[in-house]
């Protein structure tokens, strides 16, 4: 990594080549240029044994080679690269020609047109002989372009990763597919994509600690959305029978290798449906986007291969607890030995607590295979029907995949009594959150909510999982980090950068 002095005087040597270009009489920071296409169509069109093909294309260069009377340059657009070639035979000694091609460096932003052709090697080339300065670039990139390594700076600035590492630019084109995927598949199937608020004057739809805002007109205390699903099920209430919403949330916890306090969720509401037409419709989906966006159903995530080949397992969470935890459910003694065992702080929770933090220790991390766990303590379940035959179990289930929570489902609770002795519940001892109990929810219960299926997936562990990235911050383009006041110079800004001031 360059050293602070090396980067000013990068940005010195490059801010006199800016003045030079000025003094040609050339923008530096050109406008419209049209009719250029990317670099992969433009070498998909090549055809050898046409000599007349005339192209136009704008990127990024990426490498630069000056031969003397010729330089070749390697463009990076969205699609991928192109050579082009600069000679002052085709260019011409005028302003916007020559002069121009021998001031250009590494990151410069240009336009190029010429005939198409190939180089003595075989490499599809633009021989220019039109030039166009779109953008200049002040900083200094990565060495070599051999890729911006470093982490942490890669997160801080995607604005280089995305051009510097190419792989980073397919990774992103890659979920924003998935994305669309996802809406055709809903779609097809009738469901309508809906937007609910993201601030809310109560938050709920799951357990979490809220961010909390202020709105000043109104003076109100107002929360960043943890989850949509009471204003997704208010729209159930409305008569819209099929909904779905990717959304944004806010969960005002840690920062880890699978949580981002910012994240995408796929939310999705049908009525007259169940947990099982849930697990269905989850079940097909992802099948769907392993097949579209996976060379096979063997996908290698970390060093685990992870095997997608329907059907998928389906075992109850009391099973899965007996099989690895070596305890029946309904045993609370020998789960709080378990839970001494593990160094968990048994002693002061509930006994549902106790089973849930012993399954978590326990089960979790042996969900490598895509793994429905159904039929949860109801008491861990506030807002799911629960089972007619066992009133102790909920109807909800939980899809692990590379031992990550993917997908939460439920068979939703739409008895409005029964909903509001769950709330009562749940924040029994909670005054404060009491207060702040959604009874407009409630009131929309009472007006009828059509039996339904409720289902979320955590778009940001699915594009992990489908594009083998380990971390949910090489899925997101601006994760949350923590201040680096020591990255400052390098991350920059118009107040501190003394280049960017006025002549």
């Amino acid at each position: 990594m360059a050293s602070l002095e090396d980067t000013d005087r990068f940005e010195q040597q490059r801010q006199e080549k800016l003045n030079r270009i000025r003094q040609l009489g050339i923008d530096p920071y050109g406008g419209r240029y049209a009719g250029s296409d990317s670099a992969a169509r433009i070498k998909r069109m090549f055809r050898g044994d046409d000599q007349t093909q005339r192209v136009k294309c704008a990127g990024r260069i990426v490498l630069l080679r000056d031969i003397g009377k010729l330089i070749f340059i390697t463009l990076r657009d969205w699609s991928g690269t192109i050579q082009a070639g600069l000679s002052k035979n085709l260019l011409g000694s005028d302003a916007t020609g020559w002069p121009l091609a021998k001031l250009l460096e590494l990151g410069d932003i240009i336009g190029v047109a010429g005939q198409l052709g190939k180089t003595k090697t075989g490499e599809i080339t633009i021989w220019a002989d039109e030039l166009s300065l779109l953008s200049k670039c002040l900083h200094q990139p990565p060495e070599k372009f051999h890729g911006l390594a470093d982490i942490d700076l890669r997160y801080r600035q995607r604005f280089v990763d995305l051009w510097a590492n190419p792989e980073v630019m397919e990774l992103f084109k890659k979920r924003s597919a998935i994305l669309a995927t996802i809406r055709e598949f809903l779609q097809s199937r009738g469901f309508l994509e809906v937007e609910t608020p993201m601030m809310q004057p109560q938050f709920g739809g799951a357990a979490a600690r809220p961010f909390i805002t202020h709105h000043n007109s109104l003076n109100m205390e107002l929360f960043l959305r943890i989850a949509p699903e009471l204003f997704l099920k208010r729209l159930l209430v409305g008569g819209m029978e099929k909904v779905f919403e990717i959304n944004r949330n806010f969960r005002n916890e840690g920062l880890s290798r699978q949580h981002n306090p910012e994240f995408t969720m796929l939310e999705l509401y049908q009525a007259y449906a169940d947990y099982n037409v849930m697990m269905d419709l989850t079940e097909q989906l992802i099948s769907l986007l392993v097949e579209k966006y996976c060379e096979t159903n063997q996908v290698q995530f970390a060093d685990t291969m992870i095997d997608f080949s329907r059907p998928w397992r389906r075992a109850t969470y009391a099973e899965l607890l007996k099989e690895h935890a070596g305890c029946d459910i309904d045993d609370i003694k020998a789960i709080r030995r378990k839970a001494a065992e593990l160094d968990i702080a048994e002693t002061a929770m509930d006994d549902v607590v106790v089973v849930d933090e012993v399954f978590g220790a326990t089960v979790e991390d042996k969900l490598v295979a895509p793994t429905f766990v159904l039929d949860y303590p109801a008491d861990l379940c506030p807002l799911t029907r629960c089972k007619k035959s066992d009133p102790k179990y909920a109807e909800r289930f939980e899809l692990y995949i590379a031992q990550m929570e993917l997908a939460n489902a439920y068979t939703e609770l739409n008895d409005p009594a029964q909903q509001y002795e769950n709330f009562l519940i749940q924040l029994r001892g909670q005054e404060e959150s009491m207060a702040r109990m959604d009874r407009d929810f409630i009131t929309a219960l009472k007006y009828g909510m059509p039996p339904a299926g409720g289902l979320g997936i955590g778009i940001d562990r699915l594009v992990m999982v489908l594009t083998g990235a380990l971390s949910i911050r090489d899925v997101i383009l601006f994760p949350l980090l923590r201040p680096c006041p020591e990255r400052s110079e390098q991350v920059g800004s118009p107040e501190e950068d003394s280049s960017l001031r006025p002549k």
